[in-house]
């Protein structure tokens, strides 16, 4: 495997930062999780956008512009011959000083391109098992959940309780008890042919396949919208699925103990898999010429 690093490709036994790196010590900068399908990076405009707007939201200034940025995407998958993988385009404040402060800090850019798989087939075929977590998603006054940044503690203790629960997935709420999202992916329910999902002011990330959702739920003539969900919302919806780059769309079918609809993935979610899946195979910035 190659690994880009600052302009140069290493393979993985030689690909080192510092360990003065701010990324390193205290998860300072940000990323984005990009997946490509078929010889073309699915919504590559869209994932590098939300880097630049990550990293200018905390005063990080990526040493790259934005066509540098897609060319080294595209070249970090050719290095290492895929057509059909996930990407990690990581930027951090770069090497510093041990204390908190940014200055004299050189950012570094960092592009992985390997395959991934977040969930096993039989959870997309059978659903998801999700677990109430008592670590709360950060308020947008601490840090916008806008920012994707390096420094996913919360996200980590919230999969652990879900894990040690039995569960695949983490649901996690604000801190007026609202669903935000799960610990990676964002959170939809489907009640009387509806679909709803968090607001980004409740926490929620401005998720890539989230925004999807909206236009193939559009196309289907499935109504959407935003709205403020309890549990109560999840227990009762008819249908529950999660979205994000690496789970693409997986069905949930059980909330703390409590079945959702009839325990299977509901046939609106599976017509957006379905649809969702043919997007990913038409669509897509050309990787090989």
């Amino acid at each position: 495997m190659k690994i880009y690093i600052n302009g140069a490709f290493f393979e993985e036994q030689d690909a080192k930062i510092s360990v003065f790196d701010h990324g390193l010590l205290y998860g300072d900068g940000v990323f984005e999780g990009i997946r490509f399908y078929s010889g073309r990076v699915f919504k590559l405009e869209e994932h590098l956008e939300r880097l630049y707007d990550s990293a200018k939201a905390i005063l990080l200034t990526i040493p790259v512009d934005l066509e540098q940025m897609r060319a080294a995407t595209l070249e970090s998958i050719r290095q290492n011959n895929l057509r059909d993988g996930y990407i990690r385009l990581v930027v951090t404040r770069g090497k510093g000083s041990l204390g908190l402060s940014p200055e004299n800090c050189a950012p570094a850019v960092i592009i992985i391109a390997d395959s991934i798989r977040l969930y096993p087939r039989e959870f997309y075929e059978q659903g998801l098992v999700v677990a109430t977590c008592s670590t709360r998603r950060p308020s947008p006054a601490a840090l916008s959940p806008a920012v994707k940044s390096l420094n996913y503690l919360n996200n980590v203790m919230a999969k652990i309780e879900a894990q040690n629960a039995g569960a695949a997935e983490g649901l996690m709420l604000n801190e007026q008890g609202f669903v935000a999202e799960c610990t990676g992916d964002n959170i939809f329910i489907i009640r009387k042919g509806k679909i709803f999902t968090p607001p980004v002011s409740a926490g929620a990330l401005k998720g890539i396949t989230r925004a999807v959702i909206f236009d193939l739920a559009a196309e289907l003539g499935l109504p959407i919208g935003e709205a403020d969900l309890t549990r109560y919302d999840i227990y009762t919806a008819d249908e529950l699925f999660l979205t994000g780059t690496a789970a693409e769309v997986v069905p949930a079918v059980k909330l703390d103990r409590r079945t959702i609809g009839d325990g299977k993935p509901g046939p609106w979610t599976r017509r957006l898999m379905d649809r969702f899946h043919e997007l990913t195979q038409s669509e897509g910035t050309p990787i090989y010429p």
